[in-house]
């Protein structure tokens, strides 16, 4: 492999994502870095930059570009030396842009302001079809999204994606050296811990640290071979904790729970995938038995053990809610 240009590819769900070029090894000839779909997802994935510019390049650090996903699709991230014998070392992040949620309230008083229904829209159909989930006290699903995950992947650097996104995993598999989480508006009734553990004993192994401090390390080519979140606070038993990891040479593993504690199948194997997602769980009451008329009785009738009663019992059941720096 030529050692002027390194190469990764990085897997992106549906959205929105800004990639930004924050700084370079190199600061008198940093590299140039190129950005561009996958042959196989070039009608799914749309690289937006300025007017009269080089379309998917960035030339120099403290430059940006956006990448509009229409379908699960795979993005090639490629960094060229800037000169003969340079260092392709380059900090890049990726990062979702997100609009936020229209509330329901909001929602019925712009449709109250529009009058009507925008053309070709059935009238029984609303502008969105988000469903706000009222009566949480602000603690509503929608902000897990705010939820980051941040690993520094060997031969790509930090390397940042939201919940429900694969950082390194199946298409891609790296080694992932370390783990930070971040979530802005995390409920004030909830709060995450975690942990990484190494093959060979490190400082800070397998101690559970706060939302935003880094666990793991940078540089060091030590790879995380086991990993820890755990969910704690009041309203924890209202959260699940979903986890997709693939250990190398392992197949992929999902986990669920309040507290999840994973590993390889020796405990030595390094984490080459990683996919976090904080799901809600949603209680929903089920409709009303039926209720069966009472016979009629006799006035003054002996009294009966074995007549009809009403079935009026309500069932409540559970259910869930369904960057990048590259090393030269």
């Amino acid at each position: 492999m030529n050692e002027q240009i390194q190469q990764k590819t990085i897997d992106l769900a549906r959205g929105l994502f800004l990639v930004r070029y924050n700084g370079a090894e190199d600061k008198t000839s940093p590299p140039v870095v190129r950005v561009y779909a996958d042959r196989a997802s070039l009608n799914n994935c749309n690289i937006i930059t300025g007017p009269d510019v080089v379309n998917g390049t960035l030339f120099a650090p403290e430059s940006a570009l956006v990448v509009s996903v229409a379908r699960p699709s795979r993005l090639i991230v490629e960094v060229t030396a800037g000169r003969a014998g340079g260092s392709t070392a380059a900090n890049i992040k990726i990062e979702p842009l997100t609009q936020g949620h229209q509330a329901q309230g909001q929602q019925a008083q712009g449709q109250q302001f529009q009058g009507q229904q925008p053309k070709g829209q059935p009238a029984s159909q609303p502008f969105d079809t988000f469903e706000a989930d009222a009566g949480l006290d602000g603690a509503g699903v929608g902000e897990s999204s705010d939820l980051k995950l941040l690993a520094h992947v060997a031969g790509l650097g930090d390397v940042t994606v939201g919940t429900n996104t694969w950082i390194a995993g199946p298409s891609a598999p790296a080694r992932i050296e370390g783990i930070s989480l971040e979530w802005p508006n995390k409920p004030h009734d909830l709060d995450l811990q975690y942990a990484v553990k190494f093959a060979r004993p490190q400082r800070g192994d397998n101690q559970f640290v706060p939302l935003g401090t880094f666990a793991g390390t940078r540089g060091r080519a030590l790879a995380i071979t086991g990993f820890s979140l755990e969910a704690t606070g009041p309203s924890v038993d209202r959260y699940v904790i979903s986890a997709e990891t693939i250990f190398l040479g392992a197949p992929a593993l999902r986990v669920t729970g309040n507290r999840i504690v994973v590993s390889g199948p020796s405990g030595r194997e390094p984490l080459v995938g990683l996919k976090l997602n904080l799901e809600e769980r949603r209680v929903q009451a089920a409709p009303l038995a039926p209720q069966h008329p009472r016979r009629a009785e006799p006035v003054n009738p002996a009294p009966r053990l074995d007549g009809a009663r009403l079935e009026g019992r309500v069932r409540v059941f559970r259910s869930r809610q369904s960057a990048v720096k590259t090393t030269g």
